[in-house]
């Protein structure tokens, strides 16, 4: 990697946004816990301190050694990060009379190189408890807002290079020139190229994979989504019919997925194998009803299926994920992994007895930037632009006991909603949608005849992240046609619901 910014976190709701920012400028980015010592080489070209949910003046809370950090690079303190820096040269740190939350009116008072190109008076987001009363020595201040005396600061003499401190959080969307700021630190400040393009990326990563996989055999288990599909496809490209991709059949995919994604493998000249698992995961799936449990008998199921055709091939020595940056960041995060709200379907629990070292290309990356670099790939942009989708696939979407007659059932209606969305310009303006099939039959009338059938429930939400989500405002007309569609189209389905909760407090899945 020719040039990287570390960015230090404290705990903070916002440092995966200033990673996110960062990259955005065109300069690679890690996130590291604030107690793992950095290792400097020449690459490092500045560290960027987060927030925190913590206070200074806490008894435990979290420290660092700035001084010895900004001998080596310029550092940036955010929030948090400004506080400890002022704590750590004798400044005043004190409660806020108030807790400041929110936009506020921000105002340079002394020019200054990381203000190029920023308004004398800008809107910045506050989030923070604590305040910065007094400057230490060496340190002069650079803006304040109407509520605050101490808003932007830098070093004068303190360390080796330049140590800067925002009170505010510019690596949020309010924070209005925020962006800007920390594009100046990058550029004129660390004296970044900011070169990080997805070319630059998908070059170097193919080299790395070279230099790490030589002449070995990769095995991977994909699931037809945006991860796995462009992991796959950057091993490829480094070690060709080396790869060996497993795609299984789980009974529970989309409508067609199967036959289709393994199109898309094909016409990617991927080697992948497709293999036809559906009766075996009914079986296993057979009387189970709670959530957890049908997900763990696909979890297991798949390590099962996997295990074995793996086994058929020879002299494999490393297994392929398609793991992202969150799942690294969640991972070793200040607090630890956070609580399990649901298990998930991967490969991380494959047998002891495969003794495969894992390789990992799109571990630092974004989903955004995995879809980024798909495209530059020349992967098809409708499997790019796909709805994310569960592991365990149409058995959490499911409630109550999975059947094949069930699955058959859900997978003709969420066809229909699909295909209505994508007729109407409407997929891409939502983050997710799907249908949940509901244990509920009622009663209907189609002709002469009374009915007494299934019922779905429609669920689409506009989402960054699906961390948090908001349930999709579609047309009435558009909801009456889908429907009216599924209704006329999916025999043993007579009535059809809109799911109007958000998340939180409701989750974007049923299960």
């Amino acid at each position: 990697m020719s040039e990287k910014i570390i960015i230090l976190d404290f705990g903070s709701q916002y440092t995966q946004l200033i990673a996110r920012v960062v990259r955005e400028s065109g300069v690679y980015c890690e996130i590291q816990p604030f107690n793992r010592n950095i290792v400097f080489d020449n690459s490092i070209k500045g560290v960027i301190l987060s927030g925190s949910p913590f206070s200074v003046n806490e008894e435990k809370s979290p420290d660092i050694d700035i001084q010895s950090i900004a001998d080596q690079v310029p550092v940036l303190g955010v929030c948090y990060g400004a506080q400890l820096t002022a704590k750590k040269w004798s400044g005043k740190v004190e409660k806020s009379d108030k807790r400041e939350y929110g936009r506020a009116g921000f105002t340079i008072s002394q020019p200054d190189v990381f203000f190029t190109n920023i308004s004398p008076t800008s809107q910045v987001w506050m989030s923070h408890s604590d305040t910065i009363k007094a400057l230490p020595d060496n340190f002069i201040l650079l803006g304040t807002t109407d509520s605050i005396p101490v808003a932007a600061f830098k070093s004068t003499a303190a360390a080796a290079f330049p140590i800067y401190g925002l009170q505010f959080h510019p690596e949020v969307f309010h924070s209005v020139e925020g962006k800007k700021m920390i594009d100046n630190f990058l550029a004129l400040i660390c004296g970044c190229t900011r070169d990080w393009t997805p070319a630059h990326f998908i070059s170097e990563t193919i080299e790395k994979l070279k230099a790490q996989l030589g002449n070995s055999k990769v095995v991977m288990g994909l699931s037809g989504g945006v991860d796995s599909t462009v992991a796959a496809t950057l091993i490829h490209q480094a070690i060709g019919s080396n790869f060996f991709g497993i795609f299984v059949d789980n009974g529970v995919l989309r409508k067609h997925e199967f036959e289709e994604v393994l199109d898309i493998y094909q016409k990617l000249g991927l080697n992948v194998k497709g293999v036809d698992a559906r009766e075996h995961f009914y079986t296993r799936l057979a009387g189970k009803v709670l959530p957890e449990d049908k997900r763990k008998a696909i979890g297991a199921t798949f390590i099962e299926v996997f295990d074995q055709e793996a086994h058929q091939l020879t002299d494999i020595e490393f297994l392929g994920q398609g793991t992202i940056y969150p799942d690294v960041i969640e991972s070793v995060s200040v607090h630890g992994p956070s609580v399990t709200i649901k298990s998930h379907h991967n490969v991380g629990g494959l047998p002891d007895t495969m003794k495969l070292k894992l390789v990992e290309p799109l571990r630092f990356l974004f989903k955004d930037e995995v879809r980024k670099i798909g495209a530059e790939l020349g992967i098809p942009a409708d499997l790019l632009s796909r709805h994310p989708f569960p592991g365990p696939g149409l058995a959490i979407r499911i409630l109550g006991e999975v059947t094949e007659e069930k699955v058959k059932l859900l997978q003709d209606a969420d066809a229909v909603f699909t295909q209505q969305l994508k007729k109407t310009g409407l997929y891409h303006q939502v983050w997710q949608a799907g249908t949940i099939l509901l244990p509920v039959k009622s009663v209907g009338v189609m002709g002469d005849e009374r009915t007494y059938e299934y019922t779905v429930a429609l669920r689409a939400v506009t989402s960054v992240d699906g961390m948090t989500a908001d349930w999709a405002h579609l047309p009435y007309e558009f909801l009456a046609d889908v429907s009216n569609e599924i209704i006329n189209q999916v025999k043993g389905i007579n009535r059809v619901v809109y799911d109007i909760s958000s998340k939180p407090p409701a989750t974007i899945e049923w299960e």
